[in-house]
């Protein structure tokens, strides 16, 4: 009896401990991903731009890359050129572009364009990531159509008398011109004759007058100028377009 007791208890502990249901058994815990870190950007632009300068048919843009992604860029960029601001704003039909160097801190040149047509420049990098925010304007040199020259006729410790000569250097008569220059320190344009002041102050400005806008081929004119001064340059830089 001993023996047939001891052999159905094994059977019964065996069968028991081989049917445990699920709502026994220790769960098992699963790991919660933590959620990303929200990167703050600075507020202030990714990157700047400014002409450098121009010529006839290019621009030079220089820029300044201040944060890398994903606030900003890695160079090289991607400089853009747009016929009008609504083009530009638009990203509509690029006219020109160019590729910056692995520099932060360069400058761009984008030739083969139009003299005296203005342009307007934006920034993307080299993913396609358009800048959304920097958009500038940039204008080409007019072509070189007269040449004006100054001589100090006469000197005293306020101020000098000057006569500047205009002439028609380019491959057409002239109908019109405008001769500019900037004062290097405090003198001031008091009278013109022979021409019409445009702009005073560091930045002149003085366009023909009635009689004396036709220039032929190689043809010459003149206007003068009373300028007040503490002290009397050496001369004067000035250019002059149509």
């Amino acid at each position: 009896m001993l023996r047939m007791f001891l052999a159905v208890t094994s059977m019964a502990l065996a069968t028991w401990t081989g049917t445990t249901s699920g709502t026994d058994a220790t769960p098992t815990l699963s790991a919660t991903p933590s959620p990303s870190p929200t990167i703050a950007c600075p507020p202030a632009l990714p990157i700047t731009g400014s002409v450098a300068g121009v010529t006839t048919t290019s621009v030079t843009i220089s820029y300044s890359i201040f944060f890398r992604p994903p606030c900003g860029y890695d160079p090289p960029m991607t400089v853009s050129l747009f016929a009008s601001r609504e083009d530009a704003q638009q990203w509509r039909t690029p006219v020109a572009e160019a590729v910056s160097g692995p520099e932060r801190f360069g400058s761009v040149t984008i030739g083969g364009l139009t003299p005296d047509t203005e342009y307007w420049y934006r920034f993307s990098d080299p993913d396609g990531k358009r800048d959304p925010y920097m958009i500038g304007p940039a204008r080409t040199a007019p072509l070189t159509t007269c040449r004006a020259t100054a001589t100090i006729d006469a000197r005293w410790g306020g101020g000098f008398v000057a006569t500047v000569t205009v002439r028609n250097t380019g491959t057409q008569p002239l109908d019109r011109w405008r001769v500019s220059w900037r004062w290097a320190e405090d003198e001031r344009v008091q009278t013109v004759w022979g021409g019409v002041v445009e702009s005073t102050g560091a930045d002149v400005s003085v366009r023909n007058a009635s009689y004396n806008g036709a220039l032929a081929l190689d043809g010459a004119t003149t206007f003068g100028l009373l300028v007040t001064a503490s002290a009397v340059p050496d001369g004067l830089t000035m250019s002059c377009a149509r």
